[in-house]
């Protein structure tokens, strides 16, 4: 039944006969709740499908805002088992214990224990709390369970795992704006009790090894522990149950010992597939075939799960509908988290800005959910700090080989925190999903445009008024603010060919644009390869004064070896940039590849709307649309230099491999790079050699770079 508040007093279109039902008092002397079920009924035999009920000022936004009654997506009091959850308990939904018979009641648990992991997963990828893990009656009540050691420690480790999970990406702060991850609607979320949970667990887990040992020994040893009260009642069934619950206790207490214990978890998780056979014997007897989506490994449903239980508490909005993941997805979800918290743990802490930058970018590769990802942001930034012990005045002057430690009025020098400041912005970001991550790097990217103008004013007046001065201190500090000063662009080079890299990743360049993508990306690489290249000057310099101060002093060859190898890098990535700018071009004005046109946007249009956060940091500060037309709309394909961007991008390619051969990832991206830049030399060939033939662009080789494919039409 629905109802509504209705003044006496006011001409309502809704009238009420008091001989069907009484109304209902409302405590308030000016009003009445009214039955309004009779009008719902001949609207609905009166109202076709997708009409709506609307008065004279119902608008657009109050259309979007509207509920659908009835509808179980959009009517929050819709579809609920039970008002509370005290009904839930005392209707007897889930009971304590599950079963009198003990096999049942172990096969309940276990089918608990996997129902919990399906919806914890599901969980992690972005649903509501309450409809998930907190749809389980013995984890919103656990205190229920405690003559159940089992199930009750279980319980438990569930809720303190959710509680420290939440902690982790609250204080990472990764989650996206529209995500309910954080958001526990007042649920009982930091009971005491839970944090001994884990000894509850280790408790039970031990009883449970003992009956497993009982099993597998002689009579003897099985006289001697007779004492041990079997799981359940079938002998034949002991065994195969004591390992089904052992693997998925020890998943679950494993989670909390960090790296050592990951590969054993992993393992765990391999234990738990293989019980699935066991635990399924009695459905398949009975045809029951629909186990590749159920929640459980023995494809039952599990006891004493409502997930429209807490639908009051989910928003202020309509509940989410949730498709649970199935218990194979789930199990995926935690093995894929697993490696990727395996990395983060493998990943070597040592101060170096670069390789925790190529860290990040081969980690987000893989596409790791929320939790990885607030994970590897709390080991990045602590407290301010890189690993929550370096600064990044520290980490910026390391890279150009200076030392700061003696310069300690830096470390408060306005934009040094300012510098701090926006690199921990940068680090967070890079932690993020990749939309949210490329729309906050072209915002931030005018962040670090503005600072490096006044930051260059500011060391500019700086040096004048040092020309007067003798304090060598000072001219240190002086000195190392310029090169810090002179290195900031770099990273805003480097934040620029990340934004667009990232728009290859999520599709947002059509074939036709490609022209005008690579034509800014070799602005930028190139750009960014003289930065780098001038680094490795000031390095070198550096390093040789260093030597002739303290004879004993040795260059660090290896961070000169390192940054060298990256200039080269970078070099051939524009050799490429610049070779897939003239051939697209070339094709395009010669009628043989589309050109960016359209009913909607003109060329330059489309310019703006991909690159005007680009242009807005002035990268580049001259007109971009304008150079970029200037230099394409005249290439042709018998344009020889055309030939030499492809062929110096394969030269470099194949001699930086050399020095990328322990790098594993970085060797497969510089050989993806020799093999595009090898396809595409083919194609060049066969175009001049036939102007008849069709090409395409595909990204097998290089996520990036564009390999031509030619066909005969």
């Amino acid at each position: 039944m629905q109802s509504v508040r209705e003044d006496e007093d006011s001409s309502s279109p809704i009238h009420h006969d008091s001989k069907t039902s009484s109304s209902i008092p409302s405590g308030d002397n000016n009003s009445v709740w009214a039955d309004v079920s009779p009008l719902l009924s001949a609207a609905c035999s009166d109202l076709q499908e997708g009409e709506l009920i609307n008065g004279d000022n119902f608008n657009l936004f109050a259309a979007m805002s509207a509920l659908e009654i009835m509808d179980p997506k959009m009517d929050s009091g819709m579809v609920s088992t039970f008002y509370s959850i005290d009904e839930a308990i005392e209707s007897g939904f889930a009971p304590v214990p599950i079963s009198s018979d003990s096999t049942v009641n172990v096969q309940s648990i276990i089918d608990i224990m996997d129902h919990l992991l399906a919806c914890e997963a599901t969980w992690h990828m972005g649903h509501s709390l309450a409809q998930t893990v907190f749809s389980c009656i013995y984890v919103l009540r656990p205190e229920r369970t405690s003559s159940q050691a089992l199930l009750h420690s279980y319980c438990r480790v569930i809720r303190a795992t959710c509680r420290a999970v939440v902690s982790v990406v609250s204080d990472a702060r990764t989650n996206e704006e529209e995500d309910l991850f954080t958001m526990t609607y007042g649920l009982p979320f930091s009971g005491e009790e839970d944090a001994k949970g884990l000894l509850l667990l280790n408790a039970v887990e031990e009883t449970i090894c003992r009956q497993l040992r009982a099993c597998k020994a002689t009579r003897r040893r099985m006289l001697e522990d007779a004492e041990l009260e079997p799981l359940q009642s079938n002998p034949h069934l002991e065994e195969s149950f004591c390992k089904s619950l052992l693997c998925r206790i020890r998943f679950r207490r494993g989670l909390e010992l960090a790296r050592k214990h990951i590969g054993y978890c992993i393992s765990e998780l391999d234990s738990v597939l293989d019980s699935a056979e066991f635990l399924r014997l009695d459905i398949f007897e009975n045809g029951v075939n629909e186990i590749e989506e159920s929640t459980t490994a023995s494809g039952r449903s599990p006891i004493g799960f409502d997930p429209t239980l807490n639908k009051r508490l989910s928003a202020p909005t309509p509940p989410r509908a949730i498709k649970l993941l199935s218990w194979k997805k789930a199990i995926d979800y935690y093995v894929k988290l697993l490696h990727n918290l395996d990395k983060i743990c493998a990943f070597s802490l040592e101060p170096d800005l670069e390789a925790v930058l190529e860290f990040v970018i081969q980690f987000q590769k893989s596409r790791p959910d929320l939790v990885a990802r607030a994970h590897l942001q709390l080991l990045l930034v602590q407290d301010g700090k890189l690993y929550g012990r370096d600064t990044f005045l520290t980490i910026c002057a390391r890279s150009l080989a200076l030392d700061v430690s003696k310069n300690h009025g830096l470390h408060t020098n306005e934009y040094i925190l300012q510098l701090n400041q926006l690199m921990v912005n940068l680090l967070k970001i890079l932690c993020a999903n990749t939309p949210w991550q490329r729309r906050k790097l072209g915002k931030i990217l005018n962040d670090w445009s503005v600072f490096h103008v006044q930051m260059g004013i500011a060391v500019g007046q700086m040096m004048q008024q040092d020309t007067s001065r003798s304090s060598k201190n000072g001219d240190k500090s002086l000195l190392i603010l310029n090169h810090i000063y002179g290195g900031l662009e770099e990273q805003i080079n480097w934040v620029a060919i990340r934004f667009l890299m990232l728009g290859f990743d999520l599709d947002l360049y059509s074939p036709s644009e490609y022209c005008m993508v690579y034509w800014y990306m070799y602005i930028i690489l190139w750009k960014l390869a003289e930065r780098a290249r001038f680094r490795v000057l000031i390095v070198v310099n550096t390093e040789e004064r260093k030597a002739k101060r303290n004879k004993e002093y040795s260059r660090d060859m290896a961070r000169e070896d390192r940054i060298s190898l990256w200039v080269l890098f970078l070099k051939c990535q524009t050799c490429l940039a610049q070779g897939l700018t003239v051939m697209i071009a070339a094709l395009r004005n010669e009628g043989m590849s589309l050109k960016s046109q359209g009913p909607f946007n003109t060329e330059n249009e489309k310019f703006i709307q991909h690159f005007e956060l680009l242009q807005k940091a002035s990268l580049p500060e001259y007109d971009a649309y304008e150079s970029f037309s200037k230099s394409t709309s005249h290439a042709r394909l018998d344009y020889l230099p055309m030939y030499e961007y492809f062929h110096d991008a394969q030269k470099i390619a194949k001699d930086i491999k050399v020095g990328y051969a322990n790098d594993p990832d970085k060797l497969a991206e510089v050989t993806g790079l020799e093999k595009v830049a090898e396809r595409n030399i083919v194609a060049v060939n066969l175009f001049c050699q036939d102007r008849s033939l069709k090409v395409s662009f595909e990204f097998t080789h290089h996520p990036y770079f564009a390999t031509a494919v030619v066909r005969r039409s």
